[in-house]
Parts: structure tokens; sequence; C-alpha cells
């Protein structure tokens, strides 16, 4: 058991190496950073609740705020909370809706980019041992 926890922990290692050591190529355009948070369009909920009570108003800006950290967990749970504690219109819930929706396609792909990140470098430290 120590012998696979040993084995394990030299790959992450080797993992980390090859991917903190890698030279990048300077003539290879590097493509734009991509902000997850960019990707989840709030501003259909904002307009929503343009005319709301200021406490909605108020809870909807803090999960606004929470989008744009790029606190999706905040978000959710502020967001999900909305409905429970107030009553919405049926274009607010609509908004709501799209936008938890939106917020959950991000983590998702935020997950899946990390793992293809954490195989490929798997994968560059399998390489990298000698044969």
């Amino acid at each position: 058991m120590k012998t696979n926890s040993l084995i394990l922990t030299v790959f992450a290692a080797a993992a980390f190496v090859v991917a903190g050591c890698s030279k990048q190529d300077s003539s290879a355009p590097t493509p734009p950073a991509t902000t997850p948070a960019a990707s989840v369009d709030t501003s259909k909920l904002t307009a929503a609740f343009q005319s709301a009570e200021p406490a909605v108003k108020s809870a909807v800006d803090t999960a606004v705020t929470a989008i744009k950290k790029a606190d999706y967990s905040g978000a959710l749970t502020q967001l999900q909370s909305l409905s429970g504690k107030y009553t919405l219109t049926d274009a607010q819930q609509a908004a709501v809706k799209d936008v938890i929706a939106a917020v959950q396609k991000a983590v998702a792909d935020a997950a899946a980019k990390t793992a293809g990140d954490a195989s490929k470098a798997a994968s560059d430290a399998t390489k990298a041992l000698p044969k």
C-alpha cells in the first residue's frame, strides 16, 4: 500500500515539474485568456429585477457580484434562495432559472477543462519518465 502511494506521489510530482518546466514556443500565438465568468450573461437577470424592491435587488446584485468573481457556489446559493424568500414574477423566475443553468454549465465546463489538463499532465509525466 505504501508503495502505491509513493508511486502516485512521484507521478504527481513529475506531472507538476513537467507542466511547470515546459518551454513555450514564442512563435506560436497564445490564445486570449478567457474567464469563466464571461460565459455567464447576467444582463437579463439584472434587467428583470430593475424595478424590484430594494431587498430583492440587493440579493440579485450579490448573486451577480459572485458570478463576476467566479464564486459559482455562492451565486447558486443566492439565486436558489431568491424564489424561496421573495415572490417573483414569471419573467424574474425565468431569468433566475436561465442564469442558474448558465452557472451550472460554466461549472461543468471548468471541471471538464481541469480534467483534460490533468489528463494531459499525467500523460506528459508518463512520457518524461525514462524507459
